[in-house]
């Protein structure tokens, strides 16, 4: 596979998608495969392999190379750094022996990661170490079922699943083991959008799953990203989704919820990791994201439909989300196609 040296992300322009992979001793290979063979697929055209859309890093606790529980070696393509502004952080797990006992300092950097407001997720053990680092508590989270009892044991805060491909809450996304597949296709229709998605199912053989079944049909369905176990969460999000052009007073949606404003921040908070209004903006941003990248509508036009007060209202929030302008976003998104296609 090939690398991308220091240099190279310095001359290339901003994937949509970066994971940092820590890989404990022992790890599971297959589910770190299924996320990492799709982000490969979507990360660029054709097979070549690129990481254009996408990017990764493999890292170990020790910078030396680990071996799966399998018994293949793997060599970290990076050093350890928890500084770097990853879209999601990885804890992949596997043996129950190296991650029952992970050391201090790995979960005090987690929860410092976890505070920075950086998606976890953590592949089959791996949520071992998430549990003594104290960030499941009170969380779902899914977990294998051989290993339920013992997990119930040591972490009696956690509200551990055992019939989930994977759970997604409050800043934690568990994914039990398997290949991690749905986990991946659907990171990839966040951030790179529908048709990277479906690529990626297709390439890998994989039947795109039929459509979620709705909440009025089912009690709950966390596999959904943005669905949690809380009526009232849910129901503030369909809200939130209709809305996103015209963003009403927060008061309002709380008594559209039948609480108070208080008791919506505190629920949302527990359930999602933000506060009703950031999460709010988060959605209108993402949703503003997306508009830039499939339209050429003017950055006014796509202000107005997301709710924004002017272009120069969501340049600021862009910049503070992402990290770059809008005009710097499509700027970038223009190199990439043209990178795609050489």
């Amino acid at each position: 596979m090939p690398q991308t040296t220091l240099a190279d992300q310095h001359s290339e322009p901003k994937p949509d998608l970066t994971i940092g992979f820590l890989l404990m001793k022992s790890f599971t290979l297959a589910s770190v495969a299924g996320l990492v063979e799709s982000l490969r697929f979507a990360a660029d055209e054709s097979f070549t392999s690129r990481q254009i859309f996408c990017r990764w890093e493999w890292m170990t606790c020790d910078n030396q190379p680990v071996t799966a529980s399998c018994g293949l070696p793997v060599s970290p393509t990076a050093d350890l750094d928890f500084t770097k502004k990853w879209d999601y952080f990885v804890v992949a797990g596997g043996l129950l022996e190296e991650t029952r006992q992970p050391p201090q300092w790995l979960l005090e950097a987690l929860k410092a990661l976890h505070a920075r407001n950086v998606p976890i997720i953590t592949l089959c053990s791996g949520a071992f170490v998430a549990g003594n680092a104290g960030l499941l508590d009170g969380r779902h989270c899914a977990i294998h079922f051989t290993t339920r009892d013992e997990f119930r044991l040591r972490f009696p805060k956690a509200i551990p699943v055992i019939d989930k491909t994977y759970i997604k809450d409050g800043g934690i996304i568990s994914c039990p083991g398997g290949t991690a597949i749905d986990l991946a296709a659907d990171l990839i229709r966040q951030h790179c959008g529908l048709v990277r998605s479906q690529k990626v199912l297709k390439y890998l053989l994989v039947e795109e799953p039929a459509a979620p079944v709705r909440k009025s049909q089912q009690k709950s369905n966390l596999n959904e990203p943005d669905v949690y176990e809380n009526e009232l969460v849910n129901k503030v999000i369909e809200f939130m989704k209709h809305h996103l052009d015209s963003p009403v007073p927060l008061a309002d949606v709380a008594d559209f919820a039948g609480v108070t404003f208080r008791q919506l921040n505190l629920v949302f908070t527990k359930c999602t990791g933000y506060s009703a209004a950031v999460y709010w903006r988060r959605m209108r941003l993402e949703q503003a994201r997306k508009l830039m990248a499939d339209s050429s509508n003017s950055i006014n036009a796509i202000a107005t439909a997301t709710g924004f007060a002017d272009a120069s209202h969501l340049i600021a929030w862009f910049r503070k989300q992402y990290g770059e302008t809008p005009s710097s976003f499509r700027k970038r998104r223009r190199v990439v196609e043209r990178l795609v296609k050489e």
